[in-house]
């Protein structure tokens, strides 16, 4: 017995150790997409869910959507005939150059330098196991900018195409110290999506599971998305639907028929770029219990 408490205990010891070791991860910074449709895409951005546009930082970036200090961010895309309009994902660090250290000494991969944007931000991209591109951002003095008609100004989580749940576990959980804050699927024995929430905040990064090889452009958009956490569902879904009608005839963004409960509980509406991106419009809290697990961490705020 005293051998198996011995075991606990150090096991306990080296994850306080590692915890301590690594630079802190305070949530998304931004994400960025690619883009057919430019014009469409900022009038969805600016007018319907009236976010405030601003300059891009990125190099090749042409278009950025402010979400409180965080972003969405898009380029052109290179192949429009490519299936997947995500380009990458970045979330914050307090300390940049200290978590490529970390990185480097537990044998992934990161570039030899850090890189310099306009407004003073440092950052490093790296791949996953599974290949997508992840940025790490220390921000510098960033201010939250928004304006009274934004539908939401906090980005609560990213989701994406997952097939090897082991090997992303060992990148965010056991290496970055993610952990999960749900996990549900659509049926209550089945895990379809699981949330894994950042070590030093709310926000998380949700594996979109069982996801069959090959997905057609559609499929792959509403799997690679975006959240945005909204206070109060009926008036964010009304302020969308009312801009949706002020439009002169002609094709309209492609939205959900209207708010509904989700699995977590939370309530949830949908709209869609104009290359099929799904931007998930979704509650802070849930308003009734959640199937298939408990929810494990804080649930963000505005």
């Amino acid at each position: 017995m005293k051998n198996i408490v011995c075991c606990i205990l150090l096991i306990s010891a080296a994850s306080i150790a590692h915890s301590a070791d690594r630079p802190k991860i305070t949530g998304i910074d931004h994400v960025d997409f690619y883009t057919t449709a430019p014009q469409a895409n900022k009038h969805l951005y600016t007018e319907i869910l009236g976010l405030a546009s601003d300059n891009p930082v990125e190099a090749g970036q042409t278009q950025r959507f402010l979400v409180g200090t965080q972003w969405v961010g898009y380029s052109p895309a290179p192949n429009p005939e490519a299936t997947d309009r995500m380009d990458h994902v970045a979330f914050r660090t307090n300390d940049v150059a200290a978590l490529r250290s970390y990185l480097a000494g537990r044998g992934i991969k990161v570039p030899s330098s850090l890189k310099s944007w306009k407004d003073g931000a440092t950052s490093f991209m790296i791949k996953d196991p599974e290949g997508h591109s992840i940025e790490f951002v220390q921000p510098r003095g960033r201010i939250q900018m928004s304006v009274d008609e934004a539908v939401s100004r906090h980005m609560i989580h990213v989701g994406f195409i997952v097939h090897d749940r082991a090997a992303e576990d060992h990148f965010y959980k056991d290496i970055l110290g993610f952990h999960i804050y749900w996990h549900g699927g659509m049926k209550a024995n089945e895990t379809d999506w699981v949330a894994m929430q950042v070590p030093d905040g709310t926000d998380w990064l949700e594996y979109m599971l069982n996801v069959k090889p090959n997905p057609d452009l559609r499929t792959t958009g509403v799997m690679n998305h975006i959240s945005l956490g909204v206070k109060d569902m009926k008036q964010a879904a009304a302020k969308v639907n009312a801009a949706i009608a002020q439009l002169p005839a002609g094709p309209r963004p492609r939205i959900d028929d209207h708010p509904k409960i989700g699995r977590d509980g939370k309530w949830q509406f949908n709209v869609y770029d104009p290359d099929q991106t799904r931007i998930e419009l979704m509650e802070f809290k849930p308003v009734e219990k959640p199937c298939c697990s408990e929810f494990t961490g804080p649930h963000p705020t505005e």
